[in-house]
């Protein structure tokens, strides 16, 4: 069976008919897929082949989620540009990837202009600082790589004709209060408050990106990823899940603020890649909540990372900080329909896989 006529926003992977001039097919992540490095779907060997490399350009591409998706391009045969300040991303995320060819990393602010030579096919803008801890020691960088940041990424895919994928976030939502949110929700958001740097920061971007898209035909997506867990989170980036795993794995109290009541939902990282890829390889240009539905409370988590881990910790109560998130839950209709996606690992599974990686981050950093 052929391959099907490929979208003109498809750029992953097309290739050219042999002997039909002009028609172009689709060899994207719709296609059925067999399991992959890092768990990852692998796409059919005939998507690789193409007359000209798909190329792709990762902002925060060294940091947690940013590193995965250049794994995960970069196995599928794209020429993938890797661009990062390392604010808080990190060097060693992208290591094992600078030895291969079809992969370069520069260290670049995306807040200044962004120039590429050459075909972009794919503009993926994951820079910002995303984690409270991060946001908060750098609120002014949070904001410019929201604003000015986004605005050079997009300027770069007008430049080019490529096609543009914003890394938005469920704190667009704010401490929301419908449940669970779905995508027309507009959210409630304190503009002034600690938080406000980051939810603002990335609800102007989603702004900005429809503005492109209206104004300027800039072929777009918005993916507003919530809570993402597994191999690359750092230590110390003040998120529950690695400070609960920290505090398990050397036996400290795990400290749950507030009465614990709080919610949270947990998507493993290499189901969240896969979304990304499929919202990438859609025509969809309105925002598409990315998320785990499987919701649980913080003081759940807290109580299951224990026994995950066998330790003999405590959980302890501390005051809850301000505009804290109450719950979170994505609605994740929208990707079932139009994707066809949803999260496939279980949570005790994924904490199991992101077990034996903070063993090693926790040893590495006691040494």
């Amino acid at each position: 069976m052929g391959l099907p006529d490929a979208p003109e926003s498809c750029r992953i992977a097309p290739r050219t008919v042999v002997g039909q001039p002009g028609r172009v097919a689709c060899a994207c992540a719709r296609f059925p897929a067999d399991s992959g490095p890092a768990g990852y779907a692998t796409l059919p060997s005939r998507a690789l082949v193409a007359r000209k490399r798909t190329r792709t350009v990762i902002t925060g591409g060294a940091g947690f989620i940013g590193s995965h998706l250049c794994d995960y391009f970069v196995e599928r045969g794209h020429e993938v540009l890797c661009l990062d300040s390392l604010l808080t991303g990190t060097a060693d995320n992208i290591e094992h990837l600078l030895g291969r060819k079809n992969f370069r990393f520069v260290k670049y602010d995306v807040t200044d202009y962004i120039h590429v030579g050459g075909h972009v096919d794919n503009v993926l803008h994951f820079a910002s600082p995303a984690s409270p801890v991060d946001y908060m020691e750098f609120p002014i960088e949070t904001l410019k790589v929201g604003a000015m940041g986004t605005h050079k990424a997009l300027g770069l895919a007008k430049e080019k004709k490529a096609c543009f994928l914003l890394a938005s976030t469920s704190e667009v939502y704010g401490d929301p209060l419908v449940h669970p949110q779905p995508e027309d929700y507009w959210g409630n958001v304190n503009p002034v408050g600690p938080r406000g740097v980051y939810d603002e920061a990335k609800r102007f971007a989603e702004a900005l990106t429809m503005a492109y898209h209206r104004s300027h035909g800039v072929d777009t997506r918005i993916a507003r990823i919530f809570n993402t867990y597994g191999p690359r989170m750092r230590l110390y980036d003040g998120r529950a899940l690695p400070t609960f795993f920290r505090q398990a794995l050397r036996g400290e109290d795990l400290t749950v603020f507030g009465d614990g009541s709080q919610t949270r939902s947990l998507c493993y990282i290499a189901d969240m890649v896969e979304g990304i890829a499929l919202l990438l390889a859609s025509n969809e240009h309105e925002p598409v909540n990315l998320g785990n539905p499987d919701e649980l409370t913080v003081l759940e988590l807290a109580k299951e990372i224990i026994e995950v881990t066998g330790s003999r910790s405590r959980v302890v109560l501390k005051p809850l900080p301000v505009d804290d998130p109450k719950v979170r839950q994505p609605d994740v209709s929208m990707a079932k329909g139009v994707l066809g996606w949803e999260p496939k690992t279980p949570r005790r599974q994924g904490l199991l896989l992101s077990l034996e990686y903070f063993k090693k981050e926790v040893a590495a950093d006691n040494a």
